[in-house]
């Protein structure tokens, strides 16, 4: 049987429905699905569809569906290859499956909405081709993680890894703070310095170190120590803050001046063997100062350089830190959010504790 006739037999046993009708099922409830490839839908897509592409189609539908009996409206440029999918579907188990009759085409002629989506050019797709096959990520998410604006604080043993994973994963504005240069007992855990730039700021090390990974984003490096003075005016601008501080005071006032301005904070701390990564959502509830209400007694609590720790714990926490994030940027529901994960790394013992929201509060609490 040739092609023509197998769309012809394909078009009696799943009735294609028309351009009008499909947008009426659409906001009903119907999942619209664009399955051109990614040139085709840079040049408009209806508005509300998901563009899962032909390619992968199968394995990412299953993630967008409510379940197998959803109505599915599958659109491509003409209406074959939407017709041939549909086909393909309803031999998987979906049981309402349509191809737009026309296409993209049809869509456009009948005066539908569509929008011209903002998307990423070749050296982009070849870059992050292995994040975009992820349903989770695609398109959609890369071109969030190129507009994210996030701020991370130190540069340091969980800073490192967690803005090389950032910047790799194409986050496109990334802002580190430190006020230190690099030593040589750096070394052994701040992944982001070299030999060659022990006295450099660490901030001048980074940025090099970042720009050479991927020279297509932005890193400003900001040398300032932070404090309650200038916490606020730092975390402004960004929607997400990477918190690798090494001090309470830092913490502190980092968490205060995200809560006010409802910016998500993904924190991260080490001692030793023992790491710990949460997430505290924009506006607090709970936030850091409900799992810690105040700072240990000065002295109580040991310095890295008192204590010690094994390069590799910050390299774990950090890249935790890094993933929680890209994870809040594109979207996902599953993330560390009111949630702390504590790791023992000497015994390979990890917990998930609930952190719940204090009503007292001083910066999150209820007035």
């Amino acid at each position: 049987m040739s092609l023509t006739d197998q769309l012809a037999e394909l078009r009696e046993r799943i009735p294609p429905v028309n351009a009008e009708r499909a947008a009426e099922l659409a906001r009903s409830g119907a999942l619209l699905v664009d399955i051109r490839e990614a040139d085709e839908i840079a040049q408009g897509t209806p508005v509300g569809a998901k563009p899962l592409g032909r390619g992968f189609l199968e394995m990412r539908l299953e993630q967008e569906v409510s379940g197998p009996d959803q109505t599915v409206l599958l659109l491509c440029a003409s209406g074959s290859r939407s017709l041939l999918a549909a086909d393909q579907l309803a031999r998987l188990g979906y049981s309402d499956v349509r191809s737009v009759e026309g296409g993209f085409d049809a869509w456009k002629d009948a005066g539908l909405a569509f929008e011209t989506p903002t998307m990423l050019d070749n050296a982009d797709r070849a870059r992050y081709a292995r994040q975009l096959t992820l349903p989770e990520v695609g398109e959609a998410g890369q071109t969030k993680l190129r507009d994210a604006r996030v701020l991370v604080i130190g540069a340091g043993g969980l800073g490192s890894p967690a803005a090389y994973y950032l910047a790799a994963a194409g986050v496109g504005h990334i802002g580190i703070v430190d006020h230190d240069v690099v030593d040589r007992s750096n070394l052994h855990r701040q992944i982001l310095h070299r030999d060659a730039s022990v006295g450099q700021p660490k901030v001048r090390s980074a940025m090099a170190a970042l720009t050479a990974l991927n020279p297509s984003i932005a890193i400003e490096p900001i040398e300032a120590r932070v404090s309650a003075d200038n916490a606020a005016g730092l975390v402004d601008d960004h929607d997400l803050v990477v918190d690798g501080s090494d001090n309470f005071s830092a913490r502190y006032a980092v968490n205060d001046a995200c809560v006010a301005a409802r910016i998500p904070l993904v924190y991260g701390a080490v001692e030793r063997f023992a790491g710990q990564v949460g997430v505290f959502p924009a506006g607090g509830r709970p936030c850091y100062r409900c799992l810690f209400a105040s700072a240990p007694p000065a002295g109580s609590a040991p310095t890295c350089a008192e204590a010690g720790v094994l390069g590799v714990v910050p390299g774990i926490v950090g890249t935790l830190q890094a993933l929680e994030a890209i994870k809040l940027i594109v979207g996902m529901a599953d993330t560390l959010a009111a949630r702390v994960l504590t790791l023992d790394a000497a015994t390979h013992r990890w917990r998930s504790l609930q952190i719940p929201a204090d009503p007292a509060c001083p910066a999150c609490g209820t007035p």
